[in-house]
């Protein structure tokens, strides 16, 4: 068959193979659907094509994020079945389908297909994408998981900083009237549908590269020098296996869906309103000592502190341990947002800081998950699982912007606004992170009796080889 490339069984390393060629393919996928972040810099020239407003436009972002925790819960489980090639194949697909489309309902105004194109079937793409690697990565480096999955979801983190640069370079080529650094300045509707249908092609092809270097390790492999022994001797590290069905049946699914609600949350309420925020705390009457350029550079530099937090972070849970790790991304996330609602106004180089800290825990929860995960479920389903989780970043995604902008609704008009009217809305935030930082104090090692045995994992892996269509069903009767 032309696509049996994609089969488990052709990806399986040779001996000799380096695992450190595994993260660069996992950084291919998850820098491109990255470019989810860099959706701003195109906003106001859609709100300008099709005649609507910013909430109209805005949904297309809610639809993908969405979608890529529905995807990601729903196709979980095929994920691991069929393996990274396979899985990574139909994200690209998905994802450089969803910009297709889209430039198509720009090119004939039809804000629908948009929503169709990019939203739902991008969004699909975005789901399978980024949880795709993850189970490969954890599989190559069970000695430092945080690390792996760190290398590969900073990816998706700074995959803004490559997209905005390079659409409003492309939008200025395709529309010679607009000029990126003039902040009036609007592109065309023909421009953004142009730059829709080149990152669709351009994201495909660097895509595929992730495709045809992914592999798995081979049955039994392990790094030299790795006693697997020793995992033993780490608080709620197993060396035993929960499958998909039977992790949302836990207590520990459940207290970590929530910590990742709440970490999620409190960040998407910096994120979501970073730009304005940063004036606003600096406004005196009408007038804001912070220029629009400083504001957006602002932007810019949480998008590194968010890339540097997915790996820095991730990386040091290694030695820490996951479940320190999230006390200090809640417990100080506490303290740093009563510091931004106290004294986050005194001057701008102490807010950018407190802003900046507080982004990196936000990338460095989404970047720590997995290998939490992988800590108190085993590695037998852990992309699936991980697939699940992710609704709580979908749950988030809505929470977090209706926190915010209700309360500053409620306070006043935007422009208008001062640093005293976002202290309702921070101290809110301390509230959800203490929520989650009691979740991470409650979970404990998983009971045995959710472990799967050995000979089911084993055929659970041979059954994907051979195309099986089975799902979570253990033989033992178990789900």
């Amino acid at each position: 068959m032309a696509l049996s490339f994609l089969d488990r069984e052709h990806t399986v390393a040779s001996p000799g193979y380096s695992r450190w060629l595994i993260p660069p393919a996992a950084l291919a996928i998850h820098l491109c659907i990255g470019q989810a972040y860099a959706t701003s810099v195109y906003k106001t020239a859609l709100v300008k094509h099709f005649g609507t407003n910013l909430t109209a436009i805005g949904i297309i972002f809610s639809i993908a994020i969405v979608m890529l925790g529905v995807s990601a819960a729903v196709m979980g489980t095929w994920v691991e079945r069929v393996g990274p090639r396979a899985a990574m194949f139909t994200a690209a697909c998905f994802w450089a389908s969803g910009f297709l489309i889209g430039a198509l309902g720009i090119a004939t105004s039809q804000l629908w297909l948009v929503y169709l194109g990019y939203g739902f079937i991008g969004g699909i793409g975005l789901g399978i994408g980024y949880i795709s690697p993850v189970s490969t990565l954890i599989k190559w480096f069970p000695d430092r998981p945080g690390l792996a999955t760190g290398m590969a979801i900073m990816g998706f983190g700074g995959g803004a900083l490559i997209a905005s640069p390079l659409s409003r370079q492309l939008m200025g080529l395709y529309d010679p009237s607009y000029d990126s650094s003039v902040a009036s300045s609007v592109a065309s509707g023909s421009a953004v549908a142009k730059l829709f249908l080149t990152l669709g092609i351009a994201y495909f092809l660097v895509m595929m590269l992730g495709v045809f270097n992914v592999k798995v390790p081979p049955p039994g492999w392990k790094p030299a020098g790795f006693d697997p022994a020793k995992l033993k001797a780490k608080p709620l590290v197993t060396t035993s296996n929960v499958s998909a069905g039977n992790a949302i049946k836990t207590p520990q699914f459940w207290l970590l869906w929530t910590v990742l609600f709440c970490n999620v949350t409190a960040g998407i309420g910096i994120l979501e309103q970073a730009s304005p925020m940063i004036q606003d705390f600096f406004r005196t009457g009408d007038v804001s000592t912070v220029a629009v350029a400083s504001a957006t550079a602002f932007v810019g530099l949480l998008s590194l502190f968010n890339m540097a937090g997915r790996f820095v972070w991730s990386s040091t849970s290694d030695f820490l341990g996951r479940k320190p790790t999230y006390v200090m991304y809640l417990g100080v996330g506490m303290i740093l947002y009563v510091l931004l609602a106290t004294i986050g106004h005194s001057a701008t180089a102490v807010f950018v800081l407190i802003c900046g800290v507080i982004i990196s825990f936000y990338g460095g929860g989404f970047a720590t998950v997995p290998a939490y995960l992988r800590d108190l479920f085993g590695t037998y389903q852990v992309g699936a699982i991980h697939g699940r989780l992710l609704t709580a970043w979908s749950a988030a995604g809505v929470a977090g912007p209706l926190i915010i902008n209700g309360f500053l609704d409620a306070q006043g008009k935007p422009g208008e606004l001062v640093y005293t009217d976002y202290r309702p809305a921070l101290f809110t935030m301390v509230g959800v992170l203490a929520i989650g930082f009691v979740a991470n104090l409650l979970i404990r090692p998983v009971a045995d009796r959710f472990h799967e045995t050995a000979d089911h994992t084993d055929a659970f892996h041979e059954a994907g080889a051979a195309g099986s269509t089975s799902d979570e069903t253990s033989p033992t009767g178990r789900r």
